[in-house]
């Protein structure tokens, strides 16, 4: 297990040590966990019903990217800087230094286009010694709750990469099927238990080709690939392309058409896809990615209907002084909403 996860474990294990120290049951424990679930799970709904409501009542929106931040960092191998990346996401798309517009002509400000139903408290929760099991089931079912509110669709902003796991394990079952992924990344994140973490970040697409979740996974932008990483692929049969044949692979990758005969397409955006000259906050820099264009001219030609989708991995720890990254990643945001919306 990863020196984070450990010690958020030990943290948890210690805490409610106490509390059976001090005379607390277990039952008694799990009973003020789950109020605290619950309620979490009640501010997302009303704040999803809210949202669906007003679109349903304008008529003729068939679909609206809504944000869902999801603030986990301890499922990180290295830093846990994602932890703080929602707030600074939407931060940045809201700054007042670019209009709202997407390229296509889409406007964030208009609530048939994006919607936002707050974050999933991560911190408030793991505080009442809740772990990883049940805490993936908190961010699952938050996933749903935005869903069951049509038409809203979920846009979740991480977090690390252990989150696409439980996000996409939630739009899989909602919609009864798998889905097709196109995942842009420097890693493939598909090792069986990264340091004996099986919600490792450098796992959770392991863990979603085991649940049968994604019928085809293109991994795109790899450049950080080990033998397990590339045995791993085979075993699951994804379309791993790295970048070192990325010239070739281009026009294939520019004019990809997904989710055909499933329930439709889930996007994952690891900002560390990008070269680490147009988003060097990210906790693991690895030079030689794609270009900023390269990763918009993939979303923008991709044919598909887009049902979910994630950006994660920003760290705002590792920005550069004017939020370079912080940009980058609302720029991501914006695209994928207009890719989401219609």
């Amino acid at each position: 297990m990863g020196a984070a996860a450990a010690a958020a474990a030990a943290g948890a294990a210690k805490w409610i040590q106490r509390l059976g120290a001090a005379g607390i049951s277990t039952e008694a424990l799990e009973r003020g966990q789950s109020r605290v679930i619950d309620a979490s799970l009640t501010l997302i709904r009303e704040r999803a019903r809210l949202k669906g409501e007003l679109l349903r009542s304008m008529g003729d929106v068939k679909a609206s990217a809504s944000l869902l931040g999801v603030p986990l960092g301890h499922n990180s191998s290295f830093l846990q800087g994602p932890a703080f990346a929602p707030p600074r996401i939407r931060e940045a798309i809201w700054c007042g230094s670019t209009n709202s517009s997407t390229e296509e002509g889409k406007e964030l400000d208009d609530p048939r286009v994006l919607t936002d139903v707050g974050d999933v408290p991560i911190q408030e929760i793991r505080d009442c010694g809740v772990g990883d099991d049940r805490l993936m089931h908190v961010i699952s079912e938050s996933v749903k709750t935005v869903m069951e509110e049509d038409p809203l669709r979920p846009l979740v902003l991480g977090g690390d990469h252990s989150i696409s796991y439980p996000v996409v394990r939630a739009v899989s079952e909602m919609l009864g099927g798998p889905v097709d992924i196109l995942h842009l990344d420097a890693h493939p994140d598909i090792y069986d238990c990264f340091e004996d973490n099986p919600y490792s970040h450098a796992s959770s697409f392991a863990r979603i080709m085991e649940g049968g979740h994604a019928r085809r996974l293109l991994q795109v932008g790899l450049r950080s690939i080990t033998k397990e990483g590339r045995e791993q692929g085979k075993r699951f049969g994804v379309e791993q392309y790295e970048m070192r044949t990325f010239s070739r692979d281009r026009e294939k990758l520019e004019n990809l058409k997904l989710g055909e005969g499933v329930k439709g397409v889930y996007i994952s955006v690891d900002v560390d896809c990008l070269d680490p000259a147009f988003a060097p906050g990210v906790s693991h820099i690895e030079p030689g990615g794609l270009s900023f264009r390269d990763v918009l001219n993939i979303l923008q030609n991709l044919q598909g209907d887009v049902v979910a989708a994630d950006v994660v991995e920003f760290n705002p720890q590792r920005d550069t002084v004017d939020g370079m990254t912080a940009m980058v990643a609302a720029k991501l945001v914006r695209e994928l909403t207009a890719k989401i919306s219609k």
